[in-house]
C-alpha cells in the first residue's frame, strides 16, 4: 500500500486547471470500461485480515505484506489468536516487513481493544477504526471502503499524485484532496474510484516516468508535462 500518516507526501503539483465534470465523467467510465470491479491488491478474507495487512502495508508494498501474512494467518487471523502470539511471536512472521517492531506492538495493540471493547470484531465507523493504535485516516478509510463498501477514499501518495496531476481534484494536502475527490467524483462510480485510482498511479501514471503512451484518459489529462512524455516515448 505504501501510505503512512507518518511520512508526507512528496508530490508537490504545480497549479493547473481543474478537470471538468464531463472529463471527470469520461475518465471513471474509461478506468471503470477497462477494470469494472477493481480489488486491492492485498491479500485478505475477512475485515480483521483487511485492518492487520493495511495497518502493516504502510511503508511496505502490497507483495512485501502479503508475503508476511500468506505466512501470518493461517497460524493466527483474528484478535485472539494474534494477541495470544504475542508481541514477540507477532515479530517473528512479519519481521521481513519495515517498521515491524512498532508495527507488531501496535497490532497487539489494536487486538486487546478489538476484544475488550469490540466483541473481536472491526468496527465499521470511523471513529472507533481510528481509536486504534496505528490506524489513521488513510488505513480506516480502506477499512471502511473495502470491508464494509462505504464510499471513503483513502489519499495515499498514488491518489494524491494522480488527482492533481490530471486536474482531477487537485489540492495541497491528502485531506483536501480526499475532500475534493468526495465532492467530485460521480456518484455512480465514487465507491471504486479509490481502487482505480491507486491501481492508475501505481501502474500508469507513475511518479517518475507516467506511461503517457499507455494512458487510456491522456486526452482527459490537464498535466502540461504529457506532451514531453509522448514525444519520449515516440523517440
Amino acid at each position: 500500500m505504501v501510505f503512512s500518516p507518518a511520512v508526507p507526501i512528496r508530490y508537490r503539483p504545480a497549479p493547473m486547471p481543474a478537470m471538468n465534470a464531463a472529463d471527470r465523467l469520461e475518465f471513471f467510465r474509461r478506468l471503470a470500461e477497462i477494470n469494472p470491479d477493481p480489488r486491492t491488491e492485498l491479500s485478505y478474507s475477512s475485515p480483521f485480515e483487511l485492518l492487520v495487512a493495511v495497518t502493516l502495508s504502510a511503508q511496505a508494498t502490497d507483495v512485501g505484506v502479503n508475503k508476511a501474512t500468506a505466512r501470518l494467518f493461517p497460524v493466527a487471523n483474528t484478535p485472539e489468536a494474534i494477541l495470544a502470539l504475542g508481541e514477540d511471536g507477532l515479530k517473528h512472521y512479519i519481521k521481513t516487513i519495515g517498521l515491524f517492531n512498532s508495527k507488531a506492538k501496535n497490532v497487539i495493540a489494536a487486538c486487546r481493544i478489538l476484544i475488550e471493547r469490540h466483541g473481536g470484531e472491526v468496527p465499521d465507523n470511523r471513529a472507533d477504526l481510528e481509536a486504534l493504535p496505528g490506524v489513521g485516516r488513510k488505513t480506516a478509510n480502506v477499512v471502511l471502503n473495502t470491508a464494509f463498501g462505504q464510499p471513503t477514499m483513502a489519499v495515499d501518495t498514488h491518489i494524491f499524485r494522480v488527482s492533481n496531476r490530471t486536474g482531477l481534484a487537485p489540492g495541497k494536502t491528502p485531506l483536501a484532496v480526499e475532500k475534493a475527490l468526495l465532492k467530485r467524483v460521480p456518484e455512480e462510480f465514487l465507491l471504486n474510484a479509490h481502487h482505480w485510482l491507486i491501481l492508475h498511479g501505481r501502474y500508469t501514471c507513475k511518479a517518475r516516468k507516467p506511461l503517457c503512451a499507455e494512458c487510456p484518459v491522456l486526452d482527459l489529462c490537464r498535466w502540461p508535462g504529457r506532451k514531453a512524455r509522448l514525444q519520449g516515448a515516440v523517440k
